[in-house]
């Protein structure tokens, strides 16, 4: 569907919405109510987007928008909402892009607080190697809410470009009772079955309310990739390679919520806690000029990745009235650990004219990485009624540091017959020498810090029928590096003034414009500050860090409006721009990587000055004014773009999906007691650029369907499937041996490859208690 359809119908929709919608009465606001397990496990009504009153721009989903097509993690979940984009491998959704940019630009919050790795991380490094906290680790069951905040306020931290996701986990007064949750999964691309279990409960113990939770479930991604090697677009093929792409684990996670008043104090206290045990096993074999037989095979390869990770967070707050306001006082610690061991066996084949075994050779790697990040969070905030406005006014501090430590083995390497390259002949593996010591990279072992006092100041009002906000928050961050394997220590500090407002001007009790404006940062990430060159990390390139990179900045700007549909639908539409200074991107430098010829060492830099833009539209409404009380539809397009210029002239930020597209239905039977839905999802295509090579990467289409049946008020079965249409992931690559040859499209290779996964179904019963 391409975007003069999309956008037509886009156009179509809003029309038809703003026509249902008209003469509809405001919904009255109501104070929040504990909600009972019956009500979170048989569903009685169809859920759509929360409209949320103040002056900031954010949308809110409750976790019943997602719940009935049974997504595992926050990051299926949010594959529905406008402007969430994803570059991961088919079924999976982990690094949010919003908007379409790279992770770094989209802060993740849990609970309205930075999680470790959040705006440390970048899409373009995979594992967790980076410290990114993946969304796809947060299982789906622990939701109560999801906010996209789309631009910032001076009571958060600033670094949200794209905007931010916050993710609110149930708590104490979200829940009275309980529930278990079970199911079963099946991959149909290799017919591997797993399981899903989780519980939560709710309730009042020692004169307050405690909430817990628990959730196991597997992981797996079987994926079957093919990629085929041209001389040029068109031209001659070279050779093809054969791979599979096997991703097996488990999440285990658990998280807490207590609240009590001790007098005038309202203290809280949650946390939660997640691990993930993943094994990664990748197989391929190349051949030459595209011959699949025996005699044409080029490299047999086994790549196999042992990751564990662990994430916890743990965070108090106490509520009271201080000096004739309410004073907030927050204390909060993260750990992240991610702990993963590599290696990698290579043969190769026809290096020369000689039959095998003579010439070939047999090469063996290994790596072990361990990376710990750590942070210590204290909030202090102030807020007071001044008659004409409120003020809110405080101070946060954060102490962030990470150690990292990267170590490989000597490289072993020999001929397989017919002379000595490294370590001599071997005729079998029982002759491969062991692996020598582990010892670090350069700049392999190194420690991160970065410390943070941010104050800030906001106040707020409304005047007759305009909410407004506005603030000034002041960052001073001050960041050290010790690289340990060189004994040398880098020291940089730098402050960022963030100015903030918001209107929203309600024309009618249903309709209102929203105005934002708002100057963000982007903080490079640890990744990219650390000195470790990391071998064959970007494909079969290098990555080294640089100490020294400037933090990226933007003004933005958003305009939108609303209109309230009924008594629960809504729909908006929004336009948004970026302004950005200092743009941090990865960048070639133009030095062969480890691999050889053909691979590069990648570093990071301030390319220079970039904007970015586009219009999002979303509509969620029931089908009552038509008279189809038990109809719920949603609706969401996005068109993104962007521009900044490079060594070749004019570009995209690099990854950026050109459209998101999002629709779909849900259909209640309430005499049958029973439901189904179906929601189709669509992305653009991502183009990137450095010199030597550009990629361009696109999607197929992603459909899923449900169908669920309610036994009483206690008990509900949902069968759900997903990825029903195979989605691909393609990519195009085009590479070049230097900055001339690219100018020139003079290619070195050009390259396709595609992979798939095959749909999967998933049987989950819900039992309230």
């Amino acid at each position: 569907m391409g975007f003069r359809t999309k956008f037509a119908l886009a156009l179509g929709v809003a029309s038809a919405a703003l026509t249902l919608g008209a003469g509809a009465q405001a919904q009255q606001a109501s104070e929040q109510e504990v909600t009972t397990a019956q009500d979170i496990v048989v569903l009685g009504n169809i859920q759509y987007r929360n409209r949320v009153d103040g002056a900031p721009p954010v949308l809110e989903y409750d976790t019943e928008y997602f719940q009935r097509f049974e997504p595992l993690t926050v990051g299926d979940a949010l594959k529905r909402v406008p402007s969430v984009a994803f570059l991961s491998d088919v079924l999976e959704s982990d690094g949010v892009r919003l908007r379409g940019l790279d992770p770094a630009y989209t802060q993740i919050l849990i609970n309205g607080e930075q999680v470790p790795g959040s705006g440390d991380s970048s899409g373009a490094f995979g594992n967790g190697a980076d410290g990114s906290f993946f969304v796809d680790r947060i299982p789906a069951e622990l939701i109560d809410r999801v906010e996209i905040v789309r631009s910032q306020s001076a009571n958060r931290s600033g670094d949200a470009v794209a905007g931010a996701i916050n993710i609110i986990l149930r708590d104490a007064y979200n829940l009275d009772g309980g529930y278990i949750r079970g199911g079963v999964m099946n991959w149909q691309n290799d017919g591997n079955w797993g399981e899903t279990l989780g519980g939560v409960w709710g309730g009042e113990v020692g004169g307050g309310r405690l909430l817990i939770g628990a959730n196991m479930q597997d992981r797996h991604n079987p994926k079957d990739k093919l990629s085929l090697r041209y001389d040029e677009p068109g031209g001659t093929l070279d050779n093809s390679e054969v791979q599979t792409d096997v991703r097996d684990g488990t999440d285990y996670s658990a998280n807490f919520s207590y609240q009590r008043e001790f007098g005038a104090i309202d203290a809280r206290i949650d946390g939660f806690y997640v691990h993930t045990d993943r094994f990664q096993n990748e197989d391929s074999i190349e051949y030459a000029d595209g011959v699949v037989d025996a005699l044409n095979i080029q490299t047999i390869n086994n790549n196999d990745v042992d990751i564990e990770q662990d994430s916890y967070s743990l965070n108090g707050r106490l509520d009271f009235d201080m000096f004739g306001g309410e004073t907030r006082v927050k204390l909060g610690y993260a750990s992240f650990t991610n702990d993963s061991y590599e290696f990698e066996d290579e043969v190769e084949f026809l290096r020369d004219a000689n039959p095998y075994p003579e010439g070939d050779r047999f090469t063996r790697d290994s790596t072990l990485t361990s990376l710990e990040d750590s942070e210590f969070k204290f909030k202090l905030e102030h807020e007071r009624d001044l008659g004409a406005f409120d003020i809110e006014f405080g101070v946060h501090y954060e102490s962030k540091e990470r150690e990292n430590l990267v170590q490989e083995t000597p490289r072993i390497r020999f001929n397989l017959a017919g002379g000595t390259v490294v370590n001599g002949s071997a005729p079998d593996d029982s002759l491969i020498p062991a692996f020598g010591a582990f010892a670090p990279v350069p700049g392999g072992d190194n420690t991160i810090e970065r410390e943070r006092i941010d104050p800030f100041v906001m106040v707020s009002g409304d005047v007759g029928s305009v909410d407004w906000e506005a603030g000034l928050r002041y960052e001073t961050t001050e960041v050290t590096i010790d690289d340990r394997t060189t004994g040398t220590s880098n020291n940089s500090s730098y402050e960022i003034l963030l100015p903030s407002a918001h209107v929203s001007w309600h024309l009618t009790d249903n309709d209102r414009i929203l105005a934002s404006v708002a100057r963000t940062v982007r903080n490079p990430s640890f990744t990219f500050l650390s000195p470790a060159t990391l071998e064959e990390e970007l494909g079969d390139s290098d990555f080294v860090g640089v100490v020294d990179l400037e933090p990226e900045t933007a003004w933005g700007l958003d305009i939108g409006y609303e209109r309230r549909l009924g008594r629960t639908g809504i729909v908006g539409v929004n336009y948004f721009y970026r302004d950005v200074s200092d743009l941090i991107e990865i960048y070639n430098t133009g030095v062969v990587g480890s691999a050889g010829a053909g691979t590069w060492v990648y570093s990071a830099r301030n390319t220079g000055d970039g904007s970015v833009w586009g219009v999002e539209f979303d509509l969620s409404t029931s089908l009552a004014a038509i008279g189809l009380d038990d109809t719920g539809v949603f609706f969401n397009y996005s068109w993104l773009d962007s521009e900044v210029d490079d060594e070749l002239g004019s570009r995209r930020f690099n990854d950026q999906a050109e459209s998101i597209f999002n629709v779909g239905f849900i259909q209640d039977l309430p005499s049958w007691n029973s439901s189904f839905g179906v929601t189709y999802r669509d992305q653009g295509s991502a183009f990137s650029r450095v010199v030597a090579e550009e990629v361009t990467t696109e999607y197929g289409a992603d459909l899923e369907m449900f169908i669920e049946h309610r036994f009483g008020s206690n008990f509900t079965v949902r069968l759900t499937g997903s990825n029903l249409l195979d989605e691909s992931k393609d990519e195009f690559f085009d590479k070049f041996e230097n900055l001339a040859d690219q100018v020139a499209r003079d290619y070195d290779e050009y390259e396709v490859e595609s992979e798939s996964a095959g749909p999967v179904f998933q049987l989950v019963g819900r039992y309230a208690f």
